[in-house]
């Protein structure tokens, strides 16, 4: 299984419930890299890379935190890019 790079937009109970550090936190246990910041708009964006059902855990575990409550999510892929690390920006 190859790696993707996928850009995501959160909608929900995303900002001020920890949404980024628990994104991070869980990103970097599944060896995943990016970056997630919020927005102006209340939602929250991230890129992440990686092995596509690593990524899926990830959204999965997200889903299923304590405070965070998220309604609506729009995915797409785009192009891979040299990174290490997550980070929340």
């Amino acid at each position: 299984m190859g790696e993707v790079r996928k850009h995501i937009v959160f909608q929900g109970r995303v900002q001020g419930v920890g949404f980024r550090y628990t994104a991070k936190y869980m990103a970097q246990s599944l060896g995943l890299v990016g970056w997630v910041q919020n927005e102006w708009d209340e939602t929250v964006t991230m890129e992440v890379q990686g092995r596509e059902n690593l990524i899926n855990k990830l959204l999965v575990g997200l889903n299923h935190g304590r405070y965070i409550e998220i309604e609506w999510m729009d995915a797409k892929e785009i192009p891979l890019e040299k990174e290490s690390g997550f980070r929340v920006r």
